[in-house]
């Protein structure tokens, strides 16, 4: 005999399994469905990815550079998992080529460079950014970089300092920076990208008005990040991430390095920010920081007065 609570419970039970079957199979359709949009999105829209730039022999594969002004060379390096530092470093170029010769390097991973088997540990990011500049002979620059480019341009500057003249960072990552062991998860980032995830994540971004860039540039940005962004490459390059901070451990700028470092004023996450780029700039002969209100994207929002401020930088080095 079934006592009625037993009954309650397998009616219950059976409910609960009911349902879950229901939404498993609404999450299987979904799924199925935006797995085959992001399969068909994905030819149509690299019919519509505009070139920019130009390719140079790398290592055997192609790294896609773009050259604009004239003057002294000044060498731009993306933030991780740009997905094209040429368009994204646009406004910024703009203003600063009227005085300068800007070159943007897109890394292999990136805009429209090749992709790379090649473990992306600092030191082969360094060496085949070096060889893109090799390629286009050029030996003596400016070198100013976004986010993890701070790590990288440790590494560069460390290894070709009779080339690079003065680093500028815009909100650059820094040795010893909290929370950079974090291992990712990019097996789970892979499936969200072959599953069409990762697409949805992309339109709601580029949806946000941004009055820096024009409607098509905006497009032509969202197109190449649903190309690039979590492909094989850039895993591997994320999958480093831990190791590569690790590495930069007690490493710093030369001390005859003059250092500007543009940083975001308030960071909520990380409050001592500002003092580790203080820090930094304290680390050499000639350090100065420029504390400025906004997001981690600061060229986004600020490339004027970042132009403006690193040639009144300039100035005074002259």
């Amino acid at each position: 005999m079934v006592c009625p609570g037993e009954a309650w419970l397998k009616r219950s039970v059976k409910k609960l399994l009911v349902a879950a079957t229901a939404v498993g199979a609404v999450l299987a359709v979904g799924l199925a469905t935006t797995t085959v949009i992001n399969v068909v999105a994905s030819e149509s829209e690299s019919q519509r990815i505009e070139s920019y730039g130009q390719r140079v022999d790398v290592e055997g594969r192609k790294m896609n550079v773009f050259v604009s002004g004239a003057g002294e060379n000044l060498v731009l390096l993306p933030g991780f998992g740009t997905s094209s530092p040429v368009l994204d470093f646009a406004p910024l170029v703009r203003d600063l080529a009227t005085d300068h010769r800007v070159i943007v390097v897109e890394p292999f991973g990136y805009g429209l460079s090749d992709g790379t088997d090649q473990e992306r540990t600092t030191e082969n990011i360094v060496q085949e950014v070096h060889g893109a500049l090799e390629a286009l002979d050029i030996d003596r620059y400016v070198l100013m970089g976004h986010s993890i480019a701070g790590i990288y341009g440790i590494e560069y500057a460390t290894r070709y300092p009779e080339e690079v003249t003065r680093f500028v960072g815009i909100d650059t990552s820094v040795p010893g920076q909290p929370g950079m062991d974090t291992q990712f998860p990019t097996g789970l980032f892979s499936a969200a990208k072959n599953l069409g995830i990762m697409r949805l994540f992309t339109a709601a971004a580029y949806a946000k008005d941004n009055s820096e860039y024009s409607d098509h540039a905006r497009e032509q940005m969202e197109l190449l990040t649903n190309r690039n962004s979590l492909n094989p490459t850039y895993l591997n390059e994320m999958a480093h991430i831990p190791q590569n901070f690790e590495r930069s451990l007690g490493t710093g700028f030369p001390a005859d390095l003059p250092l500007l470092l543009f940083v975001v004023s308030d960071n909520a996450k990380n409050p001592e920010w500002v003092g580790l780029h203080q820090k930094q700039a304290s680390s050499v002969t000639d350090g100065t920081v420029v504390p400025l209100p906004g997001e981690h994207y600061l060229h986004h929002t600020h490339s004027a007065e970042i132009a403006d401020k690193f040639r009144e930088w300039e100035t005074g080095r002259s």
